[in-house]
């Protein structure tokens, strides 16, 4: 074998998409937990709005005292155990190089399965599921709070708008107005905190319900108590962005920022319950939310609201975006095009998501009409995220070295919690939560035929050794009885071996019709786990002829490959190791550059090959959904002007039951 000099570059390029953050997220600052407030706690933030009003309309009979101290026990110990422990204390510890969120997390476990991809693409596709529910309730919530004041003033227009508005906005970067989201969400977050303290003061005694002995004679002495953690469920929609955002926001400012929201949420649900064991004769109740707001504030409060919602919808629309860029580069989901609409770092707009998110929300406002009819839909997602997340982190621990015993406590106790609401979720699934299914049903659909077929193609995959063709390499691109393709020929391979290269690219090279250069250059993508991790290594194989790139690419990145490589060829022509010159006589004396060319080879399965019928269903499907996916010269950036596309069969060995016979 032999050995190939090596020459390593590891420099970080400083193009505008890797620009550094305002702020340090490795140590909280002031500046920073204001930025978190507004990124990671939207969601969170607005589940107020309609939680406590779920809980009583939910009962199964009129206002008692246990369903008032029951839901908001229940709504603690919620908060506490899911939230501060599993995701504050527990998972935020499970980071990525700083990134978070469930594709993260399934980055991080060593020995992948099967099971491990079906489990990231259920929590993947109940997240995306969330994306179009959130948006829908949280600004239909909102609005629906001007009832109050005016009983006939329709809210699903109004809501239609305001989406229509949002989604809009969406290509040209939300950095213009991100700026005003930390301080918008401080002031909600105080005014729930205020809010809740004027009527605690007049029913101090609601703070009984701390005790967690309500929440237990809640679950068993309530008539359909335990349904009723559907509802309560509702408090805790939003904690996967706790985890999800670690990447922007750093887990000091996360943790610390968290102990102000929680006071402030708990501070208001219980005000909600201290308004309602006081006015329990009403009989008759719009939303709690906004029946503790004074009249006077009824207006301004309706447009905090508002406001809060739609920072919550845009943190969550931005996730759905930054979520699906990293399943593109994981393999998970079919490649669509992706802009960077601003300068921010790891902001990113996909138009065709965008547009689907936008008729999905709508349609399911104009389908649902009130958010009192969305809650069921709402919790299913979020619950179904968070049991894949207690899946995969309690794996993960386990393989980290964690005492086996504290793994199996932790995954028992979190099984048991998120599988009752789950219950209690899917209660409801004729009132909404299919829904949820479907939508998720359809994204995870899309992901598993788009990662088992490339899997499936992958199976067939034949690799051939370099050193029998390092001659062949030379003689060719010495030959000129084979006329010149290009100066340079560039094939994009997937080898990770220096010493292989693909069978494809030896058939397309020497058999096809062979194809003579000056150099030949193989271009070699490696997505690594390191979610931002940007670098380059070059290997001379056979000096100035056949040269491999080693592009080591993290899945936070965009593969630019066209511009890399190009900064790659300034490289080494700096360091005196290639001339870019044009291997043309008439054009080298005016020093024209070499030209170059990209070849890129899609493999077809034949039709005589014999595969299982699941696995032709699975293919099927996948030539469907690759409809929707953009090209590879898309994908990468390449010129399409300089790139051929060549298609080569998958051959399959198979043996041949009866030969065909000649006859004379």
């Amino acid at each position: 074998m032999p050995a190939f000099p090596t020459f390593g570059f590891n420099k970080m390029k400083g193009n505008k998409q890797m620009a550094e953050r305002h702020f340090d997220i490795k140590k909280f600052s002031l500046a920073g937990a204001i930025i978190t407030l507004g990124i990671v706690f939207g969601d969170l933030g607005t589940s107020p709005l309609y939680t406590m009003r779920a809980i009583i309309n939910g009962g199964s009979q009129s206002l008692d005292e246990l369903l008032i101290y029951g839901g908001l026990s229940s709504i603690f110990w919620t908060l506490t155990l899911s939230a501060t422990i599993k995701y504050i204390t527990i998972t935020l510890r499970a980071d990525n190089n700083g990134e978070g969120g469930i594709f993260a997390l399934s980055s991080l476990i060593k020995r992948k399965s099967s099971w491990v991809a079906i489990l990231t693409m259920i929590g993947g596709a109940a997240l995306l599921a969330d994306g179009v529910l959130t948006p829908a309730i949280s600004v239909t919530s909102s609005v629906e709070g001007i009832r109050l004041y005016n009983a006939n003033i329709p809210v699903v227009p109004i809501v239609l708008f305001i989406l229509a508005v949002l989604f809009f906005i969406q290509q040209f970067g939300t950095n213009f107005i991100g700026s005003s989201f930390g301080p918008i969400m401080l002031a909600w977050f105080t005014t729930l905190a205020v809010l809740g303290c004027s009527q605690i003061i007049l029913h101090p005694d609601i703070l009984r319900a701390l005790n967690p002995v309500y929440a237990y004679q809640f679950l068993t002495e309530y008539p359909g108590g335990f349904i009723l953690l559907g509802a309560v469920f509702l408090c805790i929609t939003g904690a996967e962005s706790l985890y999800a955002d670690l990447g922007h926001c750093g887990r000091a400012n996360i943790r610390v920022t968290w102990g102000f929201v929680k006071i402030a949420l708990l501070l208001n649900y219980f005000g909600q319950g201290a308004w309602l064991m006081m006015n329990m004769e009403r009989g008759v109740y719009m939303n709690p939310f906004f029946e503790i707001m004074p009249k006077w504030f009824l207006i301004p409060g309706v447009i905090l609201a508002t406001a809060a919602a739609i920072i919550a919808s845009q943190a969550i629309i931005s996730g759905s975006f930054t979520l699906i860029s990293e399943a593109i580069s994981l393999n998970y989901w079919p490649k669509v095009r992706v802009l960077h609409p601003t300068y921010v770092r790891g902001q990113v707009y996909l138009p065709f998501v965008n547009w689907f998110f936008w008729a999905a929300c709508s349609l399911t406002v104009f389908f649902f009409k009130e958010s009192s009819n969305m809650n069921a839909a709402y919790g299913l997602a979020i619950n179904i995220t968070e049991i894949m997340t207690t899946f995969l982190l309690s794996y993960y621990l386990y393989q980290k070295g964690l005492n086996h015993r504290l793994v199996l406590l932790l995954f028992m106790t979190y099984l048991t919690i998120e599988g009752s609401f789950l219950i209690a979720n899917l209660h409801k699934f004729k009132s909404g939560g299919w829904f949820t299914l479907l939508l998720a049903s359809i994204y995870f659909l899309i992901m598993y035929v788009w990662y088992y077929g490339r899997k499936i193609k992958n199976r067939y995959i034949t690799f051939a050794d370099l050193d029998k063709y390092l001659d062949m390499f030379r003689d060719l691109s010495k030959d000129e009885s084979v006329p010149r393709l290009a100066t340079n020929l560039v094939y994009i391979i997937r080898a990770n071996r220096h010493d292989q290269v693909e069978s494809k690219v030896i058939y397309s090279i020497f058999h096809k019709q062979p194809k003579r250069a000056d150099t030949y250059w193989f271009l070699h993508v490696n997505r690594v786990n390191e979610p931002n991790r940007f670098n380059y290594q070059v290997t001379q194989i056979i000096h100035g002829i056949l040269i491999r790139v080693d592009f080591n690419i993290g899945f936070k990145v965009e593969p630019k490959i066209n511009l890399y490589f190009k900064e790659v060829l300034e490289d080494l022509e700096e360091a005196g190791e290639i001339k870019l010159q044009s291997s043309y006589d008439s054009l080298k004396k005016h020093d024209f550059e070499g030209d170059f060319k990209f070849i890129l080879i899609d493999r077809i399965m034949s039709r005589d090959n014999t595969l299982s019928t699941w696995e032709n269903f699975v293919l099927a499907l996948n030539s469907l959904v690759r409809k929707l996916s953009i090209t590879d010269i898309r994908t990468m950036n390449l010129d399409s002007t300089n790139t051929i596309i060549e298609q080569v069969p998958i051959t399959i060995d198979q043996s041949v039951a009866n030969r065909i016979k000649r006859i004379q």
